[in-house]
């Protein structure tokens, strides 16, 4: 069991960290915010990403097309829901990524089976 000097010790470490972290995450999207203003032309690098994105889409590319839908807030959700022993239910909001991701895992369990 550690004292509480060196708990306190952990803790400063661990928000240093963190406010590092911060810190580069910022200046990250900084960076990209500034980017994506850039002019090329008559269209902004934002612009020119975008008309990529909904070709790639329009050729068929689903995942294209699924951030084009998750960026505009049209992505829906599928519901799990699970029932706790002594009557509890719970339910969960899962995005359609991870309820694929659960259907694999569901089935290679059956599969080891």
């Amino acid at each position: 069991m550690q004292n509480t000097e060196e708990a306190r010790e952990r803790g400063r470490k661990g928000g240093v960290a963190s406010g590092q972290a911060r810190r580069k995450k910022r200046a990250l999207r900084e960076y990209l915010e500034a980017r994506l203003e850039i002019m090329t032309g008559d269209v902004s690098t934002a612009e020119a990403i975008t008309a990529a994105l909904v070709d790639k889409a329009l050729s068929g590319d689903m995942r294209a097309y699924e951030t084009i839908r998750d960026t505009l807030g049209q992505n829906p959700r599928q519901m799990v829901e699970t029932e706790v022993s002594g009557g509890l239910g719970l339910h969960h909001e899962v995005t359609p990524v991870v309820g694929a991701l659960l259907a694999r895992l569901v089935k290679e369990e059956e599969g080891q089976a």
